[in-house]
């Protein structure tokens, strides 16, 4: 069987999107879904997203890592399929969808070359401060760990290190490394799922930001990641409960086409 597909990237975290709206693709296809992810038999991909129907939303969100497994919330996933509902004409400039996190709000700016997308994240609670690092559920765990420079850091080697250390070897977690500069913070991440650095990873930078602004008192931040530009606003109710998170940057489409199932 033959179905089309499209490609979109947000700060180089790159995604294959299927309309699965009328139950083209079973989401229990493991070895489909990491087939169409491999970047040398496949499409390629950092992950693969259905949008689908959901009652009393605009769309269901459905995400799996590259690894075929599906996957918790996803950030820059979450804008980017929301640039697709935009250029299949399901939502306008704004909407309301469903993701495995819960419900999410959405704002659209069309740049014409890209589409902007401000993605308001869950609120975020029961944040563990550690000595140099902060561990936190922003959609997905995320384990944060401050740094002194990103010149010639490792990020897939110090990474690897925590991700699969006695305490998350057998459920994961991701892990950002942070360093600050006169503009905002930059941030490196190690996803789990994808087992490397990928260029960007929305959640990573929302919980690198949240962790950053308990530093530097500060509210909003904008991020250098590998990939490009982010901008991250919230609001800190106190030390362990963060409202009004929003996710802002670009999410471009790349190219479409057909592949064989």
């Amino acid at each position: 069987m033959q179905i089309q597909f499209w490609k979109y990237q947000g700060t180089g975290n790159d995604f294959v999107l299927i309309d699965n709206r009328n139950n083209i693709i079973s989401p229990d296809n493991k070895k489909l879904i990491e087939h169409l992810c491999h970047r040398r038999f496949g499409i390629g991909a950092d992950g693969l997203m259905l949008l689908e129907n959901a009652e009393g939303y605009d769309f269901r969100m459905r995400y799996f890592n590259s690894d075929g497994g599906e996957a918790s919330m996803c950030g820059n996933g979450g804008r980017c399929i929301v640039a697709f509902a935009y250029h299949l004409g399901i939502i306008k400039d704004k909407t309301l969808f469903i993701a495995v996190d819960g419900e999410h709000e959405a704002l659209v700016k069309d740049e014409d070359s890209f589409v902007q997308v401000s993605l308001k994240m869950i609120n975020v609670s029961g944040i563990e401060k550690g000595e140099n690092h902060y561990y936190m559920n922003t959609g997905s765990p995320h384990y944060v760990k401050f740094i002194d420079s990103h010149a010639n850091f490792d990020t897939y080697k110090n990474g690897k290190v925590i991700r699969y250390n006695e305490r998350f070897a057998k459920e994961g977690t991701n892990v950002n490394f942070v360093s600050f500069n006169d503009e905002g913070i930059q941030v490196s991440t190690y996803e789990r799922g994808v087992e490397d650095e990928t260029y960007s990873c929305g959640t990573g930078v929302v919980a690198s930001a949240i962790g950053s602004g308990f530093e530097k008192n500060k509210e909003h931040f904008k991020i250098i990641t590998k990939g490009g530009n982010l901008e991250v606003r919230f609001e800190r109710l106190d030390t362990q409960n963060i409202n009004n998170v929003w996710l802002i940057g670009p999410a471009t489409k790349v190219f479409s086409g057909t592949v064989n199932i």
